[in-house]
């Protein structure tokens, strides 16, 4: 007969301890489970802003600020609580526009009236200079709007509408996805400056809206985010998944405020400023970029506990008994250019790292060529032309700039494009010859011994290419159109190219465009482009933006439609700062002969 063996006091009590442990298990696990569920579930609550539903671009209407009434009283850019009342920020729809069929760059005999659009090759879309920016940063530059009112300049580094970047990129991916049901993009490309002020936060904002992800459009306390409504958390819509993107480098991507390198400027604490919690101080940099190291002034950041963004923490240093401070926040810390365009490969669109490859983002190495349809001889090259970090200047880094390593690059790019028999497009941030070299502007061809080629030695290259359709820029925030026609226009019209400015998504007119190329009856190549206005809803914030950038037209007054500082003649006027046109070009004698058999083969395939 066996003797139950009873259990004493210690394991007792270890039996005990094992049932307690287990419950506590169960407990956290049906706990934690119920965190991630109501978290998931709060994530699906976050509601989105949805556009208008007619979907228009500028060929159909445009975008046109009103006048000012008549003995409106003059106020600032930052009163924003009195832009209603005294009539600053309305507008109406005016006409739409088209410029027609642009020959600057064909034989002068051509006349293309009997010619028809006879093959579409490609169709595609263009953002640029989004400036995805962190207004609770406390490293901003905004009180010089204030010592600089009437500078257009100054309008960058403080307006209204920086509240509202991450809403107006989600208005126009949105209306990039109605358009694209109409008709059909192959590809999207952004033209840089994603970020304002190259931290990780803007960075992360834009790549998520694009991605479609829930966007908390705030930092540091996260003031108003439960509020304000340019705080508060929402769901972006997402660019359609079938349409892949590409990017580009801009100046503001891996520049402080796009102008000042972060570690090898005049300043040496601008990397620890991202992360500070005390506001920036500061000398009036626009008058000399020396001042960085005068702290004369406290910058400011807005109060986004405010319905219209009041600005605090703002003026001389005499006025303040101690340092002004904010609660810091590491996701504004400043990218290193490596770091930003790893970035690119944490996404849920296509293609992974959008245009970059990890090899070349360890290295800093922005510029890469894809083939966007295989079928089509046509070779997309993405330049990065901002300058270095490590150039030594105490200018503005916003000059158009190529090192030995880019120039080589582009040059082999070239010539393996007219090898292969492609048709090729330069996209990249800073365009070209259609500003004074420096020192006559701060966006003009940077003249120093370290960039690689002069000019007009670059021009000269590229006209030696006659394959080259088309250099795409954005940088100015204009949509200017230029042609540069063949240096022997009567033997050799197919050396000449069109170059197309993309203006920003911020400032007025807050617009991007859309590219569709097509083969002609006669083998010419017809590239008709149009701007579009993100299709906002009225009452959305994107609506909100909208309007504060009007009001900066009407306030500050920069010069969208006529501005041609090198008098080209070739540069046209653009009605309410959009221009939209059908640009032919000349194919070579072997081109057109490719293109004829890429006819006919397109054809035996329908």
């Amino acid at each position: 007969m066996s003797v139950k063996k009873e259990r004493g006091p210690v394991e007792k009590s270890y039996g005990y301890k094992k049932l307690c442990i287990a419950f506590l298990m169960c407990m956290l696990i049906s706990v934690s489970s119920g965190i991630e569920q109501t978290a998931a579930q709060d994530q699906r609550q976050v509601e989105g802003h949805p556009i208008a539903s007619d979907v228009l671009t500028t060929r159909q209407r445009t975008v046109v600020p009103d006048a000012i009434p008549a003995g409106a009283a003059k106020i600032q850019l930052y009163e924003i609580s009195k832009y209603k009342e005294n009539g600053y920020g309305s507008w109406h729809y005016g006409p739409g526009i088209d410029a027609g069929k642009r020959l600057d760059i064909m034989p002068a005999r051509y006349d293309g009236s009997a010619v028809t659009q006879k093959e579409k090759l490609l169709t595609f879309f263009t953002i640029s200079d989004i400036h995805i920016t962190d207004k609770e940063a406390p490293n901003q530059l905004i009180y010089l709007q204030r010592l600089h009112p009437a500078l257009s300049v100054g309008a960058s580094l403080y307006s209204g509408i920086m509240m509202y970047t991450t809403h107006v990129l989600d208005a126009a991916v949105q209306t990039i996805n109605a358009l694209h049901k109409q008709k059909p993009f192959d590809f999207g490309i952004s033209l840089g400056d994603t970020c304002n002020s190259t931290q990780y936060n803007e960075l992360r904002w834009y790549i998520d809206v694009i991605d479609g992800k829930v966007i908390t459009p705030s930092s540091g306390d996260h003031a108003g985010a439960g509020t304000i409504d340019y705080q508060k958390p929402y769901r972006a819509a997402g660019l359609d998944n079938s349409i892949p993107w590409y990017q580009a480098l801009g100046n503001h991507d891996h520049f402080w405020i796009g102008s000042i390198p972060v570690d090898h400027g005049l300043r040496k604490d601008l990397r620890q400023s991202y992360v500070s919690d005390t506001v920036f101080a500061a000398g009036d940099v626009l008058a000399d970029p020396r001042n960085m190291n005068k702290p004369e002034y406290y910058m400011g950041v807005f109060d986004c506990s405010t319905p219209h963004g009041d600005i605090k923490y703002a003026g001389p240093l005499k006025d303040f008994k101690s340092p002004p401070k904010v609660v810091p926040d590491p996701d504004r810390r400043s990218l290193l250019r490596t770091e930003w365009m790893k970035e690119f490969f944490t996404t849920s669109t296509n293609p992974a790292g959008h245009g970059f490859n990890l090899a070349d983002a360890g290295k800093g190495f922005a510029c890469y060529s894809f083939v966007p349809k295989a079928a089509v001889p046509i070779k997309v090259i993405v330049l990065d032309d901002t300058q270095r970090e490590d150039d030594g200047s105490a200018d503005i880094h916003g000059h158009g700039f190529l090192d030995k390593e880019r120039w080589e690059w582009l040059e082999k790019e070239l010539a393996a494009g007219d090898a292969a028999g492609q048709l090729m497009i330069i996209a990249a941030h800073v365009p070209i010859n259609v500003e004074p070299t420096a020192p006559g502007s701060e966006v003009g061809w940077w003249l120093n011994p370290q960039n690689a080629v002069t000019l007009p030695d670059l021009i000269a290259e590229l006209h030696s290419h006659p394959n080259l359709i088309m250099w795409i820029a954005g940088h100015r925030h204009l949509n200017t159109v230029k042609a540069f026609i063949s240096p022997d226009p009567v033997n050799a019209p197919e050396k000449g190219f069109w170059q197309v400015e993309t203006s920003s998504l911020r400032d007025f007119p807050q617009q991007f465009r859309t590219f569709e190329m097509y083969l002609n009856s006669d083998n010419t190549i017809s590239i008709v482009t149009t701007d579009v206005d993100p299709a906002v809803a009225d009452g959305s914030l994107a609506a909100t933006s909208r309007s504060y950038a009007v009001a900066v037209q009407q306030i500050v007054n920069p010069d969208v439609s006529n501005h041609n500082p090198t008098n080209d003649p070739t540069v046209k006027p653009m009605p309410t700062g959009s221009y939209n046109a059908e640009l032919v070009k000349q194919l070579s004698p072997d081109m057109q002969a490719k293109m004829e058999n890429y006819r006919t083969a397109a054809r035996n395939e329908k």
